[in-house]
């Protein structure tokens, strides 16, 4: 199957409820996995046809970011921002058909940010679902369905302790960073272009990494790992109420009055007229954001703790001469395994798991045993038998030599979590779906997904974020000593 295939293949099993039930299940009516590869042909090539043909083939696909607002999952569920209106939208594209066999259905292909557009264009996909703002330079290529959110200002959000600007002309020289791939870089180079004929010296455009969204990106700021981003201001509004170190500079404005919505390609005029005829009769500005949104969402979402503060300083200052000397041994990037130690502990050696696992790595003794350690209530120790555990998993299960460096350790880290068993159980299903057995990301990740729900995606996950704090956190600080 070819990369198109596989990535088509990918959203078909996301999306599919029946596929979300039994991937949460172990029920005796589970589906044999190597029916899973038994997908029509319009899963798997690519597409770019208008309405009517989306109707005949009753299949449209609709490709949006996979986050804490868009799509994400839930106990087996998708849920989001993006997933609500696209429901709302299938029962619209199917007002007056009774039968389900006749319906036209959604299906969710998630991607990164930055590749939505790219996907679209290339027909991996129908509809590019996210509140995309239309400049000038993507109406060059695609026809927008505006109104899911009006009248929104792309504002600056600062920490709190950083020196709040009075106008533009104060970020002159100063780190912006913003979603990879997001209209905020292309108006913060429209202001660069201002500031070059009033000789003023260019705000630093620095562009995320591809699978952070602008909602990890305020982690970061809030933080204090970043001083300064773009966002639209009904987003910055939105998380602000979560992430309180944050500070909205209203006043500071990359761009105002814009229309958010849904994108298609030039060529499909018929679905684009159809969207905006969705969006103007049923879909209300506030209705599905704002505190609504923030209630359904985010109540019970255990969110990233301030990296930034006093007592994770010190445990960093304290335990980071450990994590260099065992990460060196063992060929290791030293800030990937203090990320990982503050996912499984925040770097406190005095925790004790329920299942008895310990200390800042939470190893069981008898792992520790196994790598040479007994006393994990020293910090060295437990740091040590980590690592050396992280090598063996390494040796032993992740040691194939055409996977590339990040997976590699994304694969490592999944080990870590679920045990390497499992993980073999998930790289071997991973491979029998039609998906990369040696990538974590958008392959092996919707295996484990399938054998042991969402537990290790999330981890996996939040010690990505935390590795890209870190060592954003080791840039400003050998940046501040130079």
């Amino acid at each position: 199957m070819n990369v198109v295939g596989r990535l088509l293949l990918l959203g078909w099993l996301l999306v599919s409820s029946s596929m979300f039930a039994y991937a949460a299940s172990e029920s005796s009516n589970q589906p044999n996995s190597n029916d899973l590869l038994h997908f029509p042909f319009y899963i798997k090539e690519p597409f770019t046809g208008d309405l009517a043909e989306i109707k005949q083939r009753k299949i449209i696909r609709a490709l949006v970011t996979y986050g804490k607002s868009d799509f994400h999952l839930a106990n087996g569920q998708p849920l989001g921002i993006q997933v609500e209106l696209l429901n709302l939208y299938e029962k619209f594209l199917n007002k007056g058909i009774r039968r389900d066999v006749n319906k036209t259905k959604v299906k969710i292909i998630p991607v990164h940010f930055d590749q939505l557009i790219p996907a679209l264009l290339e027909g991996r996909g129908d509809i590019a679902a996210a509140f995309l703002t239309a400049t000038p330079e993507r109406k060059k290529q695609l026809r927008f369905a505006l109104g899911n959110a009006q009248d929104i200002n792309e504002v600056l959000v600062s920490h709190k302790e950083t020196q709040r600007p009075n106008s533009w002309r104060d970020m002159a020289g100063k780190k912006i960073y913003v979603m990879a791939g997001s209209s905020y870089a292309e108006h913060l180079a429209a202001i660069n272009r201002l500031f070059k004929r009033n000789k003023l010296k260019a705000i630093k455009i620095i562009e995320g990494d591809s699978k952070l969204l602008s909602e990890d990106i305020l982690e970061l700021v809030n933080a204090g790992v970043v001083d300064y981003t773009i966002v639209d201001d009904y987003k910055a509004h939105l998380w602000a109420k979560l992430f309180t170190e944050l500070r909205i500079d209203k006043h500071i404005r990359a761009s105002e009055g814009q229309n958010l919505g849904w994108a298609v390609r030039q060529n499909n005029p018929k679905l684009q007229k159809n969207l905006q005829a969705f969006v103007d009769q049923q879909v209300k500005q506030g209705s599905l954001l704002g505190n609504t949104l923030l209630n359904r969402y985010f109540e019970h979402t255990a969110w990233v703790k301030r990296l930034a503060n006093s007592e994770d300083r010190a445990r960093f200052n304290l335990y980071a001469p450990f994590f260099k000397k065992y990460a060196s041994e063992y060929a290791f990037d030293y800030l990937a395994i203090v990320a990982q130690g503050y996912q499984e502990s925040g770097l406190d050696n005095s925790k004790v798991s329920h299942r008895g696992a310990r200390g800042i790595m939470q190893l069981l003794p008898s792992t520790a045993k196994q790598m040479g350690y007994k006393d994990l209530s020293d910090p060295e120790q437990n740091i040590a038998a980590g690592i050396k555990y992280l090598d063996w998993l390494r040796t032993h299960y992740i040691n194939q030599d055409d996977i590339d460096d990040s997976e590699r350790m994304a694969l490592i880290w999944a080990a870590y979590n679920a045990g390497p068993t499992k993980m073999k159980r998930m790289r071997r299903l991973a491979e029998e779906m039609g998906l990369d057995p040696n990538r974590w990301f958008g392959h092996v990740e919707i295996a484990a997904g399938r054998i042991i729900g969402s537990e290790t995606v999330r981890y996996v996950s939040n010690v990505y974020k935390y590795y890209i704090a870190y060592t954003l956190a080791s840039d400003i600080e050998q940046q501040t000593q130079q």
